[in-house]
């Protein structure tokens, strides 16, 4: 997976990067991955780069060229003969650094990234090659037009003393934190920053998507605590990336970006992972609303939604039809979304478009579960989830001795295409078209469904009432 797929870029986007613990590095790492990717179907392979603040001189050699840009003159010649590859785009030089542009030229290439189709890649604080920090009173500096900001934290950070070895401006972190001066760096103190105003969260444009690189997770050990800090971090962030990346070679700068160097090892990719309950259907086959029958004496309906809300999908969307009232009763104490879908009759891809209708846009996928599958494990779903993260897949779908069941998560890259179903098809019929991620599970009875009397009795006897699922 390449970074710039775990930070989900797209090819006109605005990324600011502030923190610290490898922010340069990840800037010019996306930024070489957009200069050579074959997704980005545009004329030129510019790539826009510059600061608000300042780079050292010497990474300068991470681009492919740098101009200097003072006037809007300078940015009407430059528009007219872009060049391929990465573009660094400074106001000056001096006392080893590279100043960055000023407001009014730098809101000029942003019109030209714009105009022409362009990635702008901003770096907008400094860290002194601090693992971690917390921002001083002006930081940091990300442009109101920014869409994307990428917050960087360096993992290396975890257990060292706070002190300016480890983290830049300590005594502001101390404030953010609650920790002392000289004490250890708890993952505590590190989630408190990052979700702080004061800290991670600091000047982050208010329609800006916030993506928090969790960097330098170089062992299991250290994954497995980006994995504790995002389960704490995950409300305050669209996306938590979890991450590997090689620093920069000061020697040979551009080194780790050549298809021969060091690659970007991007371990998790944690966004919110919606459900979408699938409850409209009129049941024809088995004669009365199957979302209605008792098991374990409530609706069936109820036991796939709380199945939902355990395995953690956020947020859960009921999609009901025919007999929607009743359905609606059977759930309306539990915390989900429910829609009505007056075209039920016209098949399920109706259902599947009112159901992705009703989610937020920041979501990384959706889970679709079948509401005549009250059998389906929580620990089911969390795997799917888990494979998702580990992969970014596009289709994540279980296997159960050898055939594909339910549910299935679809990925947000997915979306436009399951909008365009028609008529009584669902999302199965996108598996030739998309990646698809299987993950064995070992239960066959998941593969059950309950469509006639018969096999509804058949279920009980499968499933007696005392054994009680939850």
């Amino acid at each position: 997976m390449q970074l710039i797929e775990a930070l989900r870029f797209s090819q006109n986007s605005v990324m600011a990067f502030v923190g610290a613990g490898g922010k340069t590095t990840s800037l010019f790492r996306a930024a070489r991955e957009l200069s050579t990717s074959a997704r980005r179907d545009t004329p030129k392979k510019t790539v826009l780069v510059t600061t608000t603040t300042h780079l050292g001189t010497w990474q300068a050699g991470l681009a492919d060229q740098v101009l200097r840009i003072h006037t809007q003159v300078d940015v009407t010649k430059f528009e007219k003969n872009l060049p391929d590859g990465i573009t660094l785009l400074i106001g000056g030089e001096g006392d080893n650094r590279l100043s960055g542009l000023s407001p009014k030229i730098l809101e000029k290439v942003y019109c030209l990234s714009v105009d022409n189709q362009l990635p702008l890649l901003i770096e907008a604080d400094g860290s002194m090659s601090c693992p971690l920090k917390a921002p001083g009173e002006h930081e940091p500096v990300i442009p109101e037009f920014t869409q994307d900001v990428v917050v960087v934290a360096g993992l290396l950070g975890l257990g060292k003393s706070l002190t300016s070895e480890w983290v830049h401006r300590p005594e502001i972190f101390s404030d953010l934190s609650g920790i002392k001066l000289g004490e250890e760096i708890t993952l505590e103190a590190v989630v408190d920053v990052l979700r702080s105003k004061n800290g991670g969260l600091k000047n982050i444009p208010p329609k800006a998507r916030k993506v928090l690189l969790l960097n330098q997770a170089d062992t299991k050990a250290v994954q497995t605590q980006g994995r504790v800090m995002s389960e704490h971090l995950k409300s305050s962030y669209h996306s938590i990336v979890i991450a590997s990346i090689s620093r920069e070679n000061i020697n040979d700068p551009k080194a780790i970006y050549s298809s021969t160097g060091n690659q970007a090892e991007i371990h998790a990719v944690v966004e919110s992972i919606a459900g979408i309950v699938l409850a409209a259907g009129g049941s024809s086959r088995f004669g009365e609303p199957k979302q209605l029958l008792l098991w374990k004496g409530r609706p069936i309906i109820r036991h796939v939604v709380i199945t939902a809300i355990k395995a953690g999908l956020d947020p859960i969307v009921v999609v009901v039809g025919s007999s929607g009232q009743d359905v609606e009763r059977a759930i309306s104490d539990l915390p989900v979304r429910i829609v009505n879908n007056n075209e039920w009759m016209s098949g399920v891809s109706s259902s599947i478009r009112l159901g992705m209708t009703a989610l937020p846009k920041e979501v990384g996928g959706a889970v679709f579960i079948q509401a005549d599958q009250p059998q389906i494990l929580d620990g089911s779903i969390k795997k799917l989830v888990e494979v998702h993260e580990e992969s970014m897949s596009q289709i994540v779908a279980p296997q159960i001795n050898g055939k594909r069941g339910n549910p299935i998560l679809f990925d947000k890259d997915t979306f436009s295409a399951l909008f365009m179903l028609k008529g009584d098809i669902g999302g199965r019929a996108l598996f030739s078209h998309f990646t698809v991620q299987l993950v064995i599970l070992e239960d066959s009875n998941q593969l059950f469904d309950i469509d006639t009397p018969e096999d509804y009795k058949k279920f009980l006897r499968m499933y007696p009432d005392n054994e009680d699922k939850f």
